[in-house]
């Protein structure tokens, strides 16, 4: 039997903190208690913070290393490992790679490249190149006319854990103000006036005649495997009521502080940018997830593009938000993504829980990870 013992360290549980000792036992937590622990070998966290390994449900983080600079792309294996050492260093021991199942583009990178990314998973985690637990996110555009076609060659991929439903079509959602998406999109694709006046037609005409019976497919789809769906930026009553009907369990990113509160009081877990509490804001002018939080209807965070952002967001909400200890903020990174997404058996220091754990030392400036652990293996 492997065990080890974590001492003198604050455990930082569900609901409160324990100055003492945790024990694991062959990859699971098997003892939690206070005090000091004198056994041969045991790890002196020092006064450190102990907390159970964070819960990444939406990160499109790999994407940066298919592709690191315009036009390079970088052998898939390569890049999934390269991503990997970035999460487990941001104490991720669990990840949800979303991959974009459609997209704006008809030519997109994240089409050409979809397949080998699903596939680069799969050798990974077959040859043990992962330190975190990967599990695949698809994030499906429902107003792009090839969305089945893209989807259908995935759905039976044995890492599959989450499929959330978008609709990026301007002047709704997360564009409601068209000027706001043909500034992004304009910017982003460097398209003259008239391209994309006509690229904004386009994309509305593919809403109107794909996006209802796409979303259908994907909902079909998705209760048909027993596989968790979320919805994605959520802006309206009617918005949350179909993710409701749908019996969707996250809603991931909600634009307003109207469509927050009703997807909270609906039972869906409020899912926001970590990104967004480390800047202050949304980068497209949304609500602000400190807005949410301060509503009392933030559940979890995502690093969405910046893993670090994680661990930063979740102890700005202890700083600067009354409403916020540690043990709850440590939870919209921890437990409340884990059982968002069904996972029971992790997200939490509690006995019988896989021993995923993270050491991390306050600082003035920012946490810093000094230790990160999985089923009892350190991995950084």
């Amino acid at each position: 039997m492997m065990e080890q013992v974590f001492t003198n360290g604050r455990i930082v549980l569900r609901d409160r903190i324990v100055d003492g000792t945790v024990l694991v036992r062959d990859g699971a937590i098997e003892d939690i208690s206070s005090g000091r622990s004198d056994a041969d070998g045991a790890i002196d966290l020092d006064g450190d913070l102990l907390t159970p390994g964070f819960v990444e449900l939406h990160t499109d983080n790999l994407e940066k290393h298919l592709m690191p600079r315009p036009s390079a792309h970088w052998p898939a294996v390569a890049a999934l490992v390269a991503h990997d050492v970035q999460v487990a260093g941001a104490g991720i021991t669990t990840v949800y790679d979303a991959m974009a199942i459609g997209d704006v583009r008809s030519n997109s990178v994240r089409k050409k490249r979809l397949q080998d990314m699903a596939s680069s998973l799969h050798q990974a985690k077959e040859h043990d190149l992962l330190k975190a637990d990967h599990l695949l996110h698809l994030r499906c555009e429902v107003s792009d006319p090839a969305l089945p076609s893209l989807l259908e060659p995935l759905l039976e991929s044995p890492e599959l854990g989450l499929v959330s439903v978008m609709d990026h079509t301007p002047g709704q959602r997360q564009f409601v103000q068209l000027e706001t998406y043909k500034r992004y999109y304009q910017e982003k694709f460097s398209m003259s006036d008239a391209e994309i006046n006509a690229f904004i037609e386009q994309r509305q005409q593919d809403q109107v005649q794909h996006s209802e019976p796409n979303r259908r497919y994907v909902v079909k789809q998705a209760q048909a495997r027993n596989v968790r769906l979320a919805s994605h930026d959520d802006a309206t009553h009617d918005h949350v009521a179909e993710a409701i009907e749908d019996e969707m369990t996250i809603a991931e990113f909600p634009t307003t502080v109207e469509a927050a509160k009703a997807s909270h009081a609906g039972g869906l877990a409020v899912m926001m940018g970590g990104p967004n509490l480390v800047r202050g804001g949304s980068h497209s002018g949304n609500v602000s997830a400190r807005d949410l939080a301060e509503e009392g209807v933030l559940d979890v965070i995502s690093s969405d593009y910046a893993p670090s952002s994680l661990l930063h967001g979740a102890m700005l909400l202890v700083e600067e938000l009354d409403a916020f200890d540690l043990p709850s903020a440590i939870a919209t990174i921890t437990v409340n993504p884990a059982e968002a997404a069904g996972l029971c058996d992790r997200g939490e220091i509690a006995i019988g829980k896989k021993a995923d754990l993270v050491r991390i030392k306050p600082t003035p400036h920012h946490p810093l990870i000094k230790g990160v652990w999985r089923s009892g293996s350190r991995v950084a």
